[in-house]
């Protein structure tokens, strides 16, 4: 955790892209859910949805308009093969983009799978107020980016955003 931030449980949605996972297969989705609590936030939807944008664009409108979720997880589709379309599907909705955490990611990824960290478009941003992630579906992956990037700073960005809705709400008539 970010060491200024006040620790805040975040409410999370876990979305898997994949034509082929179970939730008895989906590993990558069962560590990002094991990571999370484990850091002490909730899970309040977990979904398996096929790699297919409008889909996926319905879920994420629904996840982003529910007042009971404060950030979203997403993994798998975001290689460079055409049946990869996480990133242009997200992209529509995110209006602060975080190319650190894609940056971060990827140098970190590196360490592990050389020149290949180059061929994933991970990224993240805000979208309606809320942090949105776009893991790749590898298990390493995901875990490489929930220990070293989104966990400790998870509440950090979340205390960063209501600061800036607290803002907003005291300067409204």
């Amino acid at each position: 955790m970010h060491p200024h931030a006040h620790p805040i449980s975040a409410r999370c949605a876990v979305i898997t892209l994949s034509d082929t996972r179970s939730e008895s297969t989906d590993t990558s989705g069962s560590t990002i859910r094991a990571l999370l609590a484990a850091a002490g936030h909730s899970i309040r939807t977990y979904q398996i949805i096929p790699d297919d944008p409008p889909t996926l664009d319905a879920l994420l409108t629904t996840c982003l308009a529910n007042i009971q979720v404060d950030a979203i997880l997403l993994n798998g589709g975001t290689g460079i093969s055409p049946r990869d379309q996480t990133i242009s599907t997200i992209q529509k909705h995110i209006t602060t983009p975080l190319p650190g955490f894609g940056e971060l990611f990827r140098m970190l990824s590196y360490a592990q799978v050389k020149s290949a960290a180059m061929l994933s478009r991970a990224c993240a941003g805000i979208a309606f107020g809320k942090p949105v992630f776009a893991l790749p579906g590898s298990t390493k992956a995901v875990e490489l980016a929930m220990t070293q990037l989104i966990i400790p700073e998870l509440s950090h960005l979340l205390s960063e955003l209501r600061k800036s809705s607290a803002a907003d709400d005291s300067a409204s008539p």
